[in-house]
Formats: structure tokens, C-alpha cells, sequence
């Protein structure tokens, strides 16, 4: 059975780093948005990321940047993937020469298949729950909306944790999952326990 991958997202501390790779996951994200209590600066960033050992995907996430900020920070940092939270049109999120995914805010009434026909070039969708602002806040949706039939890479994100990824995985089967305040000690800080029990469970999922 193919493997599910693993997102840890919000990494601020070296130790966290340290903590999500040694659990196994296959890509750590960095948030550029001032207003999350899990910003970085490209500075701050630029030291994380030299603790990330190869094949290890390095993931950039923006809402609403000017083109100049994320260019700068392609510049700088060893960014593999772009991750795109805000209102960015198709023309936005490819003008870097970067892959990315798109992030799309599920509620009842959105049409997934007609949404990823907007972004025809992005690589994959990470799915997270509709709120006020932008990011998930930690809340689930409901994994009904997700059409059976959508033939895009799915990265499945908002509200999951250990308690409940392994039931995520078993009905939405997606290629990937997305964690950030479900292993958190506090915002920005991360619990390297429930980062492992996280894994874990995706693992047994799995099977």
C-alpha cells in the first residue's frame, strides 16, 4: 500500500526541527506570515532550515506576500516547495519557478474539482477548515466534502492530531498530512511526543 506522507508545519525552535525529523517526517514547513504566532524571518528561518538533513523537502508557506518578499526569501533559503494560504490566483502562486500546493478553505458549498481546475499548475491541494482569517485554527471540517473521485495530490491538514490522523488516513486515504497546533505544546512550540505519536499513527494507518 503506497505510504502516506508527513507534514510537520510552524517549526520555530531548533529542537523541533531536530524533534520532526528524527520521528520520520518527510517535510517541515516555515511560516512567512507576520501575523502567525509561528512566523519566522528569513533570518530566523535561515538557521532552522541548515538543520535539515537531505531528501528532507523544505516547505515556504506565504498568504498574501508581495512578489518581492517571496523572492527574497527563494533567494536566501534553501525553499523546495511553496505553500500558498491567502487569496493568490493561478498567475501569483507560479510565477517563482518553484513547485507548489495550494491551500484551499473548506466549507460546505465549495466545489474542489472546479477549485483545482483554477490552479492547474500547482502540484498538489492541502485541504484546511474554513475560519475567520487564514490557516485552520486547529479545526477539522468535514471529511465529507472531500470528493471519491478528485485525482489530485491531497494533502489533508486542519484540526488533525495523534487522537485522530489514523482515522483521517483510513477514510481519506490522501497523499499527504499536514500538522501544526495538533503537536503543539503551545503555539510555536512544539511537543516532540505528540510529534511522534503523530508519525506513528499515520504509520499504523498505513498498515
Amino acid at each position: 500500500m503506497r505510504r502516506t506522507r508527513i507534514k510537520i508545519c510552524g517549526l520555530t525552535r531548533e529542537e523541533d526541527v531536530d524533534a520532526a525529523v528524527a520521528a520520520g517526517a518527510d517535510a517541515l514547513g516555515f511560516v512567512f506570515y507576520p501575523p502567525s504566532p509561528r512566523y519566522v524571518s528569513v533570518e530566523r528561518a535561515a538557521e532552522l532550515m541548515a538543520r535539515v538533513p537531505p531528501f528532507v523537502t523544505i516547505v515556504g508557506l506565504f498568504v498574501n506576500a508581495a512578489s518581492d518578499e517571496i523572492k527574497r526569501a527563494l533567494d536566501r533559503l534553501p525553499i523546495t516547495l511553496l505553500q500558498f494560504h491567502g487569496d493568490e490566483a493561478e498567475a501569483d502562486c507560479s510565477a517563482h519557478g518553484r513547485p507548489y500546493i495550494r491551500a484551499v478553505r473548506m466549507r460546505e458549498g465549495v466545489d474542489l474539482v472546479e477549485y483545482a481546475a483554477c490552479f492547474p499548475s500547482a502540484r498538489g491541494f492541502l485541504l484546511d477548515a474554513f475560519v475567520d482569517g487564514y490557516g485552520g485554527g486547529g479545526k477539522t471540517f468535514d471529511w465529507s466534502l472531500v470528493p471519491p473521485t478528485f485525482d489530485r495530490p491531497l494533502i489533508l491538514s486542519g484540526g488533525l492530531g495523534p487522537s485522530n490522523v489514523g482515522d483521517a488516513v483510513r477514510r481519506i486515504r490522501p497523499w499527504a498530512v499536514d500538522v501544526s497546533s495538533g503537536v503543539e505544546a503551545a503555539k510555536g512550540i512544539k511537543d516532540a511526543g505528540a510529534i511522534a505519536r503523530f508519525i506513528s499513527g499515520v504509520h499504523d494507518a498505513d498498515g
